[in-house]
């Protein structure tokens, strides 16, 4: 068998300077970028589609982050370039707005971005921006949301917003990210990935309450993180099952738990007490013939009584009992949710069966990557097994990755 393939972290200097130097090739003739700013992917150690539920999730951001070579202009115009897409993408930033004709691709991400901090009051104007990556695209390890991030620290810099130098602000530049996701390029996320790239912070996890109204310090509580002490590691597998969030199936999940809350008189789903749970599942049966809103209601209600237990072992130190929890909760997507993938479902199976105290999906499903929870002596074996598993079952290989907790968005150069 082939040594396995890993997605590499690249060293800040590196990533900076290839954004710079596609920044030259692309914008040369405008003189050099204002400055190099990152944002990291994500990995969500438990919490599954709960944040648009008022729920709970656990991230942690990791060392893989995308790299913004940024210039502002004095005109309106967009103008970016991505060593992961071929030509330059341009916009008008006064033609950016929902639905706009022609404002489409992973340029909306970006531009979009720009356009959410005019709507919320700040002057900003248009930019040349060069844009590199290794995190990993399509491997539902939040690389939309690494490139709002960045772009976003990026024009609060150069704009003097100051919006980057505090949780509070840092939760407004999230905000901003999270319109251009859902109102601009059309996914309906809910706030979790761009939380984490823009507010974890290395070391740790974070731990993300999304009730609507909460104070910047009781919607993110930074938790310690620290499985190396443990002699344990976060191994990550992007399965190479193709990841989409815009195709129907996130927002349709999301439209089931709005509708299964309007049906119980609720605001969100957050509201149903997890000991109350057989009463609101028996309150939807007569709407719910086919028992798919239950289902959803029971998956969301679980998720985050689960968070909140894995956060209560987390505080206590006691990370190797994370790890059932951690494959409670991919049966939970599996079963009651409906968005793992034969793929997710192999590599997690194939991590417990190789040694993993726990394994699970992680992102928004449909396809991309899993984490399992690993002893430091376990890491070569379980690697080899999910290997061995998906020669035997036929997918293309998959790509493994270390998850350490590390650094937010900000300047890199």
């Amino acid at each position: 068998m082939t040594t396995a393939e890993w997605h590499e972290a690249w060293a800040p200097d590196v990533g900076a300077r290839r954004a710079r130097e596609l920044f030259a090739r692309a914008f040369g003739d405008g003189g050099a970028p204002a400055g190099v700013w990152s944002a990291p992917g994500r990995v969500n150690l438990i919490g599954e589609h709960t944040d648009y539920n008022a729920g709970l999730c656990l991230p942690t951001a990791l060392p893989h982050r995308t790299y913004v070579a940024l210039r502002p202009r004095p005109d309106g115009a967009v103008r970016l370039a991505s060593a992961q897409a071929d030509g330059v993408w341009e916009a008008d930033l006064d033609d950016v707005h929902p639905g706009a004709d022609g404002v489409s691709g992973w340029g909306a991400y970006l531009a979009g971005v720009a356009w959410a901090l005019r709507e919320a009051g700040h002057d900003v104007g248009g930019f040349d921006a060069a844009v590199d990556s290794c995190v990993p695209f399509g491997a539902s390890l939040s690389s939309s949301a690494a490139l709002e991030s960045a772009v976003a620290v990026a024009l609060d810099d150069v704009h003097g917003l100051g919006l980057g130098t505090s949780d509070a602000g840092r939760t407004r530049l999230v905000a901003a990210c999270v319109r251009a996701e859902n109102d601009v390029a059309g996914a309906a996320t809910g706030g979790l990935d761009q939380s984490a790239s823009l507010l974890c912070r290395a070391g740790e996890a974070l731990l993300l309450d999304f009730r609507p109204g909460l104070p910047p310090e009781e919607h993110a509580v930074p938790l310690p993180w620290d499985l190396a002490a443990a002699g344990l590691t976060l191994l990550g597998v992007d399965t190479r099952a193709p990841h989409r969030l815009v195709d129907g199936q996130y927002a349709a999940r999301r439209e089931s738990c709005e509708r299964a809350a309007a049906l119980l008189g609720l605001a969100s789903l957050r509201e149903v007490d997890p000991g109350a749970l057989d009463g609101a599942l028996g309150a939807l049966t007569a709407h719910d013939t086919d028992g798919v809103l239950r289902r959803r209601v029971r998956h969301v209600v679980t998720e985050t009584a689960r968070t909140a237990e894995v956060a209560g072992l987390v505080r206590a130190g006691a990370y190797a009992q994370v790890g059932p929890l951690m494959t409670a909760s991919h049966a939970s997507l599996r079963d009651d949710f409906d968005v793992t993938v034969p793929e997710l479902d192999l590599a997690v199976d194939a991590s417990l069966a190789a040694g993993a105290l726990g394994a699970r999906m992680t992102g928004g499903g449909f396809g991309g990557s899993t984490l399992a929870l690993v002893r430091d002596d376990d890491v070569d074996a379980v690697v080899a097994g999910v290997r061995a598993a998906f020669a035997d079952a036929g997918p293309a290989a998959p790509v493994f990755l270390l998850a350490p907790p590390s650094a937010p968005a900000g300047r890199t150069a």
